[in-house]
């Protein structure tokens, strides 16, 4: 372990698998040692789970991933990278940026305005005529007039 370890990747599961594989080289140990390893750390990693999860390209649970990172060796610090790029990839992959000019702001077209006030108002009218927007509590009082003195 004279090199360092490779970084999480947080593209797609593929990579991170792949990542992985590379993490697991560059400790250079067996499964077995991974293993005991992770046990002597505190997690449950099973030889077998680890050779499973190496030999696929889906993203493996979050908490093998722990286990996995903390045998071959990776630091808390570092481990928490590849728990955040886990749950990244999980979450539908990195937030694509778009490409901005500097000085120009989105305006949306009128047409887009206007679109937008017809749901909302559709949506309104929708909800007043449910009777989305009145009382459903009866009330039990009877006009003063109505009530006869008592002799």
């Amino acid at each position: 372990m004279t090199t360092a370890p490779p970084a999480p990747p947080d593209t797609d599961a593929v990579a991170f698998v792949a990542a992985l594989r590379r993490l697991k080289a560059w400790s250079g140990l067996s499964y077995r040692q991974l293993e005991r390893r992770a046990a002597r750390a505190g997690h449950t990693l099973p030889y077998s789970t680890a050779a499973t999860m190496l030999g696929r390209d889906r993203l493996p649970r979050e908490e093998l991933v722990a286990a996995f990172v903390a045998a071959c060796g990776i630091r808390p610090e570092q481990a928490q990278a590849w728990l955040d790029a886990r749950v990244t990839i999980a979450c539908g992959g990195p937030a694509p940026t778009a490409p901005t000019t500097p000085g120009r702001r989105f305006r949306p077209s009128r047409r887009a305005l206007a679109a937008a006030v017809g749901v909302a108002g559709a949506l309104l009218a929708g909800a007043s005529g449910a009777g989305a927007f009145t009382d459903d509590v009866e009330v039990d009082r009877t006009p003063a007039s109505l009530h006869l003195p008592r002799s």
